[in-house]
């Protein structure tokens, strides 16, 4: 079984033409389908679109949620609420052209556990292009996965994937570098990218500089959210160590060359290093406590489902 994951927000131009197009696509395919639209709390007319839908064609489902949480939370909720063997994810703005699709499936039939859209050419302003170029040479090298686009809506995942790798806040563009350190086998694919037909992007230049912020939280959060002492604790017993080194150092020369220590700027360096290790020392231990909960995703409200059940 395929499912296709729609996140949208206030799309109401574009839902039934793509809807049509992806029933075309999907019969083709020769096996069972569904697809999920997951109404991020449009205030135009999307659900009465999506009602519509649902009416004529029952595999066309959807959750709509109360208030806008963002895309994250969106495709949590579609992961959550897929039955597919293989899940596809992709934009609601006719950009992601869905004649893609076998393509992706094919790729992952050969192996690989999430296959990431890359715009080659690519139909959008000119600062959202630039920055997305200079955000993915960043994120590749901090991760340590190549990929061209990892913000493309149009991914292809296999179910483990979608069931294991948790997303929340606004980590949805960092889903290839979740799904690669977890020790999924991840690659790429050059997908048409058409222009906007309705409407306008909701990009704007914040969203590059938040991005870079979250990548941070990424690589923290896979490498060290169980093991925070590793982190802080290191830090912790370098500075401490340091600072400790400085402070005999200086002792020595207090004992052997009578010099005065106590008013030069190297003594309270060194008493600054220890006190700072004493404390990262200290956040590490309390982050160990800490990770002793659980960290749950943002609890969103369902307002409406449809074809999904109560």
């Amino acid at each position: 079984m395929i499912s296709v994951v729609v996140p949208l927000y206030n799309e109401e131009d574009s839902l039934v033409e793509l809807s049509v197009a992806l029933k075309k696509v999907l019969d083709n395919l020769r096996c069972s389908w569904e697809v999920l639209f997951i109404d991020d709390g449009s205030t135009d007319t999307s659900y009465q679109k999506l009602q519509e839908i649902h009416k004529v064609n029952s595999k066309f489902k959807c959750l709509k949620f109360k208030r806008n949480y963002g895309k994250s939370s969106a495709l949590q909720e579609g992961f959550k609420a897929a039955k597919g063997d293989y899940v596809i994810t992709m934009d609601a703005d006719l950009q992601d052209d869905p004649e893609e699709i076998p393509a992706l499936i094919a790729k992952l039939n050969e192996g690989f556990d999430l296959v990431s859209g890359w715009k080659k050419v690519r139909h959008d302003p000119f600062i959202k292009k630039h920055t997305s170029k200079l955000f993915n040479g960043v994120t590749s090298m901090m991760v340590g996965l190549k990929l061209h686009d990892y913000n493309c809506g149009l991914k292809a995942y296999v179910r483990d994937v979608v069931k294991n790798v948790k997303v929340y806040g606004e980590m949805h563009r960092y889903i290839p570098a979740l799904a690669h350190l977890s020790g999924f086998r991840v690659t790429e694919m050059a997908v048409t990218h058409h222009e906007r037909k309705y409407g306008k992007t909701k990009y704007g230049l914040s969203r590059f500089f938040n991005g870079l912020f979250d990548l941070i939280t990424v690589l923290f959060t896979t490498k060290y959210i169980k093991r925070p002492l590793h982190l802080f604790g290191f830090i912790g017993v370098m500075s401490f160590m340091a600072g400790t080194g400085i402070l005999i150092y200086l002792t020595i020369l207090k004992f052997f060359e009578s010099t005065p220590i106590s008013g030069r700027p190297l003594f309270f360096v060194g008493i600054l290093m220890a006190i700072v290790g004493v404390q990262f020392f200290s956040i590490g231990l309390i982050g160990e406590m800490i990770t002793k909960t659980s960290v749950e995703n943002d609890n969103v409200i369902i307002d409406k489902t449809l074809g999904l059940g109560s």
